[in-house]
């Protein structure tokens, strides 16, 4: 059998233990439907294996029954395997890509894991792993994507991430128990361009030595970047490719990424117990698209020119101690989509752009020296003419908000003021001085009266007589 491809069905039977006859290039595609029970060990010889979204849940018999398996691509998110992972990895040598997230696995990552020398994409995330990384990883030079998120994972992050495994381009390893600093090696993945480290206990500066991530400072061939990367992983054969994916909190909100995650450049330290202040080397990362160092102990001020991150579209700086102006440079984010600086202790004018003020005021809340809009409190200046600010209770006339822009009305009052005068004058003030006019305007008024009094008397005549009738 050379191709079986049986996906997207209703099968809920476990799996024979059937051989496969041909020496060539083999695939099976079981995924998305409700298949139980172990994992055959005959399926060891198909190269590319799809085995995603069913209710497998024994691993060992196929990994530990068989020698030499042949299989380049382990497909097994979404599953029930439950318990530990068997430590006899050495026998898939040829395994390319693991993927394991969504599952039940508990206990260590088994340091047999470490002898898959050519394994380029290895997803973890989602289990219950505990323990520290296996040292024995860093012989897993060829690792482009590496993602142990959503564990429980223990221990300092690794420096031999950094010094070995220089090829990443994606890693996470948010929502585990990391302590410790973030290792100065790190700065050595100059292909690196998503890097979670967020919701663990990881505290100490941001190494100042960022900038190195030569994939967020030089726009890359997206050729390269979309497809042997993240859409093959570099494992075509024979027409056939593996698409990864990842979830990525992409402003304020998780979403699952596939083919265009390549295009994404993100740095998220998130929810840790990081300090000292931003290091200003962040603005040379101009490919950047999101960064998020919400929740931490941030101090010191926000990069001046951190308006050089033009292609910028989520920035979350919330809930630390910054203090300082926001940078005027901000303004020339014109791609800027998502923002939050609430929580800190920043102070001064918003900078005035069309992007700036079309957030809502609570991106900058609980900063109690900022001021102008969108918040409702004025800056020293901003008083109207007649030195009664907008909101301050004063006369309605005075004061009209229109778009959310408050405008000085003074200048209406006072011709107001001024045409009342002048009509006063004008025709009182004639009446006044010029007898003749005087007499001739109150008989004009008695003339009238009289008028109105004969109209009013012969319609009530008229009316009188018609209903006496």
């Amino acid at each position: 059998m050379v191709y079986l491809n049986l996906s997207f069905n209703l099968m809920n039977s476990t799996l024979p233990n059937f051989p496969l006859m041909s020496d060539n290039y083999r695939l099976v595609d079981l995924s998305s439907n409700q298949f139980h029970g172990p994992i055959p060990s005959s399926l060891s010889n198909a190269t590319y294996l799809y085995l995603s979204d069913n209710k497998f849940t024994g691993l060992r018999s196929f990994l530990c029954d068989v020698r030499d398996g042949a299989t380049v691509l382990l497909d097994l998110s979404n599953n029930l395997l439950f318990g530990s992972l068997p430590d006899c990895w050495w026998n898939l040598k040829y395994l390319t890509v693991l993927n394991l997230e969504n599952n039940e696995l508990f206990g260590v990552i088994p340091r047999s894991l470490g002898l898959v020398h050519r394994i380029a994409f290895l997803n973890l995330r989602h289990n219950n792993f505990s323990g520290s990384l296996p040292s024995s990883l860093k012989s897993c030079t060829q690792l482009g994507v590496l993602d142990v998120g959503e564990n429980n994972l223990v221990g300092e992050i690794p420096s031999w991430i950094g010094e070995r495994l220089i090829n990443l381009v994606f890693l996470s390893l948010k929502s585990n128990r990391f302590f410790g600093n973030i290792p100065s090696n790190l700065c050595h993945l100059q292909s690196i361009q998503i890097l979670d480290l967020s919701m663990n206990d990881i505290s100490g500066s941001i190494p100042s030595c960022i900038d190195n991530f030569t994939s967020m400072v030089q726009k890359l061939n997206q050729e390269v970047t979309s497809i042997s990367i993240f859409a093959s992983i570099s494992i075509y054969d024979g027409g056939e490719g593996y698409e990864s994916n990842a979830m990525i909190v992409w402003k304020g909100v998780e979403y699952e990424y596939k083919k265009i995650l390549g295009l994404l450049r993100i740095i998220d330290l998130s929810s840790n117990r990081l300090f000292g202040e931003i290091p200003k080397e962040f603005v040379n990362l101009v490919e950047l698209v999101q960064l998020n160092l919400s929740r931490n102990n941030l101090s010191g001020v926000i990069p001046e020119k951190i308006g050089k991150l033009n292609k910028l579209e989520s920035l979350d700086l919330s809930h630390n101690k910054l203090s300082g102006n926001i940078p005027v440079s901000l303004a020339e984010v014109s791609f800027l989509q998502y923002l939050d600086f609430s929580d800190n202790q920043l102070s001064g004018r918003i900078p005035t752009s069309t992007q700036l003020q079309s957030f809502n005021a609570s991106v900058y809340a609980e900063n109690l020296g900022l001021c102008g809009k969108p918040l409702d409190i004025l800056c020293p200046g901003d008083e109207t003419l007649n030195g009664t600010p907008p909101n301050s209770g004063g006369d309605d006339e005075s004061n009209v908000e229109d778009g959310g822009e408050w405008f000085d009305m003074s200048w209406l009052r006072m011709g107001i003021g001024v045409g009342f005068a002048v009509g006063f004058c004008g025709v009182c003030g004639n009446l006044l001085l010029n007898a003749s006019w005087r007499l001739a305007y109150f008989r004009l008024l008695d003339n009238f009266g009289d008028f109105l009094y004969v109209i009013i008397a012969v319609k009530w005549a008229t009316i009188k007589r018609r209903f006496s009738n």
